[in-house]
């Protein structure tokens, strides 16, 4: 074959060329810390850390979601212990607002405290998160969800709902509760009945907030779970009190099963013995698996109602206890209704407060579970990375070895290319 000279230069050119071309993608390597520097360094390997990285972005997004979620229930879970607090120091009011000792202007005080209390209530409930989003309201976080006085009442404004926050690629957690939850719904009385006072009665009688003995017979179909018990003082000395239950749906007396009649009624009282709702001796059969105290000593016609607990709100609650502490105490059994109406107060104010350490738990395990997402999204996240590094970066060992040996070759070309080059015959004339 004939060899030329322009051959000999266009091949040594050309491998300078292609040594020039290697030195100088290592050392772009070397200077960026990438292995691929295009995807065509590594087509499967390019492809592979595309889908990681989008997997990094998107669990990216998860735990920014879940900081947003911690700090959303961060606030809920301080407002319903500020809102614990305040049930707590009501509470405390109510009982020295019991106090025998207390003139009525004491206890209109006591009452004016408390409606600071209630104006505070309010705001809590009406608290919002940084984004200006009310906390309470439901899915209607623009909307101020409580409205009202201790006059006129509260309302709520919001919904049932509860805010979502997608915190991981199969979990959405609620960063907000609903009013009616926290506030509204309580159950009052002792949870499954309340007890109350009647109306105009004048003995010194006070009922406690009774107990169920067996939930299924108080829950059990045939019991109407309205009852009064109604007293009545004979003339004797001493005075013997008697009672009876009234079952206010069919009217009739649980005790004789027949409509009420004149007194002496069947049963005898005793102050602090059990009143049972369960028949005794020849009375009809019946058991509804309850019982209440009655102390003191009911005056003639006196009267307690026992209803199935409905729902009662905390501010109905605040403004009841407000109203029975401005109410006068000089009226004939003023007292003995106050202490009644305090005894309700602070039983409604005990379940209130269960109620807002159920939502706190809620809460709290809402917040554990983001914590254990952050954990794992921060190790998954770590994971991410080691792939990329392994698909994308360097070995700077084996770079600068190679950067040296192209080096090398490089310079082996450019001086063979010398030598070739100089090759003529004129340098032998």
């Amino acid at each position: 074959m004939r060899v030329s000279s322009s051959m000999i230069f266009d091949a040594g050119l050309a491998s300078i060329q292609k040594q020039t071309s290697a030195l100088l993608h290592t050392q772009q390597q070397v200077a960026s810390g990438r292995r691929m520097l295009t995807a065509a360094d590594d087509p499967v390997a390019s492809a592979r850390a595309l889908e990681v990285e989008q997997a990094q972005n998107t669990n990216a997004l998860y735990l920014t979601n879940q900081k947003a979620a911690g700090e959303s229930l961060g606030l809920v879970e301080s407002s319903l212990n500020s809102v614990g607090e305040l049930i707590r120091s009501a509470r405390t009011l109510a009982v020295q607002g019991g106090g025998g000792a207390l003139s009525d202007s004491d206890r209109r005080s006591i009452a004016g405290e408390l409606r600071k209390r209630f104006d505070e209530l309010l705001g809590l409930a009406n608290a919002t998160d940084g984004n200006g989003q009310h906390l309470f309201s439901g899915y209607m976080g623009n909307t101020v969800p409580f409205s009202g006085s201790v006059a006129a009442g509260v309302a709520y404004a919001g919904d049932d709902g509860q805010r979502l926050l997608q915190v991981s690629a199969s979990r959405q957690v609620a960063v907000s509760d609903s009013g009616n939850d926290v506030f509204m719904r309580i159950r009052n009385g002792n949870g499954m009945f309340a007890a109350s006072v009647g109306a105009g009665n004048a003995g010194s009688g006070v009922i406690d907030a009774g107990a169920v003995t067996d939930p299924a017979l108080w829950n059990a179909a045939g019991n109407n779970r309205d009852f009064s018990v109604v007293f009545a003082v004979d003339g004797a000395e001493p005075p013997v009190t008697t009672y009876d239950i009234i079952d206010n749906v069919s009217g009739n007396s649980l005790l004789t099963g027949a409509a009420p009649a004149a007194a002496p009624h069947p049963r005898v009282f005793v102050p602090d013995q059990a009143i049972a709702l369960k028949s005794q001796g020849a009375e009809p059969a019946f058991d509804y698996g309850a019982q209440f105290v009655v102390s003191g000593n009911p005056a003639d016609g006196d009267s307690f109602d026992i209803d199935a607990s409905s729902s009662q709100s905390l501010f109905d609650t605040l403004s009841d206890l407000i109203g029975a502490l401005e109410a006068s105490t000089s009226v004939v059994g003023g007292k003995s209704v106050l202490a009644n109406h305090i005894g309700s107060a602070l039983t409604n104010l005990d379940q209130a407060q269960e109620n807002v350490l159920r939502v706190r738990a809620g809460v709290g395990a809402r917040l554990n579970e983001i914590d254990a997402l952050a954990n794992a999204g921060e190790d998954l996240d770590l994971n991410y990375a080691q792939t990329l590094s392994r698909l994308r970066d360097v070995d700077y060992a084996e770079a600068i070895s190679r950067l040296t040996q192209e080096q090398g070759y490089l310079e082996a070309a450019q001086k063979s290319f010398l030598r070739v080059t100089g090759l003529s015959l004129f340098n032998y004339v």
